[in-house]
């Protein structure tokens, strides 16, 4: 820049987390992994979502022999909240052990996520801790929600 000028850091979008929380997030994803129970596949995944409230629920990925019955981390999450009364949420961290890749959802999972909104930001990390971020309208466009049942 001209004459050392520094420009400030971009501000987060209005209810994007940052600093600490952010930290807390993505934190919580990661120790969600650690839980996964994923003895066919060996492929642990961790979510954390932040409600609308603030609060952060916390999933990992449970395999089962009959392997359709098996469900992903990022539904584990919203479930959770779902039963502990939150349907608005903010944003959503993903870890994995993929190494120099991001961990992106499944398609059954962006369509769950889908119900609850797509104005929500979903962190997709590596395994060393590094993201990106994405709308989830970004990673699901010209979805099919709640919405679409009242146009009949």
């Amino acid at each position: 820049m001209e004459g050392g000028e520094q420009r400030p850091a971009p501000a987060a979008p209005p209810g994007r987390p940052q600093g600490e929380r952010l930290q807390l997030l993505l934190r919580r994803s990661q120790e969600a992994k650690n839980c996964a129970y994923c003895p066919y596949s060996r492929f642990p995944v961790g979510a954390a979502l932040l409600t609308a409230g603030g609060e952060i629920f916390s999933g990992c990925n449970v395999e089962n022999a009959c392997y359709s019955l098996g469900v992903c981390a990022e539904r584990t999450a919203i479930q959770k909240a779902i039963s502990e009364g939150h349907t608005s949420f903010r944003a959503m961290a993903i870890a994995s052990d993929m190494g120099d890749h991001f961990i992106t959802p499944c398609g059954a999972c962006r369509q769950v996520m889908r119900e609850f909104g797509t104005d929500w930001d979903v962190y997709l990390t590596k395994a060393d801790g590094s993201y990106i971020v994405k709308k989830l309208e970004e990673l699901l466009p010209l979805s099919f929600g709640p919405e679409d049942l009242k146009k009949v």
